[in-house]
């Protein structure tokens, strides 16, 4: 299938705003030194604290959410970017873009196995089940034989090698508005890049060893963060421990979204679910995400839309306005309508919409507004108008306002149930039927 210049554009955009929103929530020495050293804490008294296995589980959930979208994006962009270097010399900025999540995905896995290398308490700890976050159990042994494909190291070493003959074409698309960063990004990663391709080429690591070690479990728990250094690709990754296959139909059909547009409003705030969870896998509940509806375009609306009926929402390539085919593409979701009269709700959608065009923050830290989560966008929104108010939430050291626990306080500041769909199969409820069965989906957090 041939994909038109026009999508592929597309791709681009949301592939490179997505790459430069994951790199900057990519953990560092400094930014997790408080982990490190609980950590090493645990290894040398030999099992965590409660208080550092909420840490160190935390952190963990959320570089599994960085990793999903990078994944995501890599699955995006590797279609449009071909399998051949002609291919890809004509896709230029496709190739820099998928070829830069590639380099964070497998830096980001590969700092993480530094970090545990030699605590033993650690590959334990990541290799516990998080029923709450969704996180399976030997999620982390996963990870490792994921990543550590012979196949999955040499497409790194096939673009890698594409990449550094064709520098100088790329280098050029510095100045570009759209990958320029990335390519930026790519240049001040040329040191690592050379050396883990070089690393790979030299060390060519054996998946029979791993087969070996699996079977002799004392061994491999010696080895395993060794073997995982050198085979940590993860290119050709594009399943997320525990997600149900990519390609699933969703529930929410189009006759159930027709339903659904009849009997909201601009103002109503929609919270949605996906059943295979690909994002915000460290909130907690059975509603993760949100999406503010605002309305029809007409052109002349607050936020400069024509035709058709708009969202403003948060993913992982930023705080966009989406048309409904995206936003809804969900298995459920419930809409809460705020206690508020016409001028307040259009006070909301300005304020709400002065925050589009900004990337997402995959550190869920409210504190700043440089960068949004899915519900901080409802909290920018409606924070202070009428009778709403949110109280942030300390999660990890960082204040926010999971889905959850949004829409607690918007029922006690007086949201109302409006209606909900995909909850007990293909139907849409509306009135007592939908709170009813909202109610009843809401897990304790």
């Amino acid at each position: 299938m041939k994909l038109g210049q026009e999508l592929i554009d597309e791709k681009v955009v949301a592939g490179a705003r997505a790459v430069m929103a994951a790199a900057a929530a990519l953990p560092t020495e400094s930014s997790v030194e408080q982990e490190l050293a609980s950590a090493a804490r645990a290894q040398e008294r030999g099992y965590f604290l409660p208080d550092e296995d909420v840490l160190v589980r935390l952190r963990y959930s959320q570089y599994l959410t960085v990793r999903a979208a990078l994944l995501e994006t890599i699955a995006d962009l590797s279609v449009a970017a071909g399998r051949g270097s002609a291919q890809w010399q004509e896709k230029l900025p496709v190739f820099v873009t998928a070829f830069a999540a590639a380099c964070l995905l497998m830096r980001v896995t590969r700092f993480i196995v530094d970090q545990a290398a030699e605590r033993s308490v650690v590959w334990k700890k990541l290799d516990e089940a998080d029923g709450p976050a969704g996180i399976p159990r030997k999620t982390f042994t996963s990870l490792y034989k994921s990543s550590s494909s012979g196949e999955n190291a040499w497409r790194f070493i096939a673009a890698a090698d594409f990449y550094f003959r064709n520098r100088g074409k790329i280098r050029l698309a510095a100045k570009d508005p759209v990958v320029g960063p990335v390519v930026e990004l790519l240049l001040a990663e040329e040191m690592w890049i050379e050396h883990r391709r070089r690393d790979l080429l030299r060390r060519a690591v054996s998946y029979r060893w791993y087969s070996f070690l699996r079977r002799h479990r004392s061994a491999w728990k010696q080895v395993m963060f060794g073997l995982f250094k050198a085979s940590g690709s993860a290119i050709a990754e594009l399943r997320q421990p525990g997600i149900k296959p990519a390609g699933a139909p969703k529930r929410m059909t189009d006759e159930m979204r027709s339903m659904l547009l009849a009997r909201v409003r601009p103002g109503d705030v929609f919270v949605t679910r996906h059943d295979d969870a690909m994002s915000n896998l460290f909130l907690p509940g059975f509603w993760p995400h949100a999406a503010f509806y605002l309305g029809e375009g007409d052109g002349s609306s607050v936020w400069g839309k024509s035709g058709g009926r708009w969202f403003l929402e948060a993913k992982k390539d930023g705080v966009l306005f989406r048309e409904i085919a995206e936003t809804l593409s969900v298995d459920s979701c419930v809409v809460l309508r705020p206690p508020l009269n016409d001028q307040e709700r259009m006070e909301g959608l300005q304020r709400a919409t002065s925050h589009a065009g900004k990337p997402y923050d995959f550190l869920f830290d409210f504190r700043t507004a440089d960068c949004l989560a899915c519900t901080e966008v409802v909290y920018r929104g409606l924070h202070g108008i009428g009778p709403i108010r949110f109280t942030l939430r300390e999660v990890g050291g960082r204040l926010c306002l999971p889905a959850e626990e949004m829409i607690s306080q918007a029922l006690e500041c007086g949201f109302e149930v409006v209606a909900t769909a995909g909850l007990g199969g293909a139907k849409v409820l509306f009135g007592t039927a939908a709170e009813i069965a909202f109610h009843g989906s809401r897990q304790p957090v």
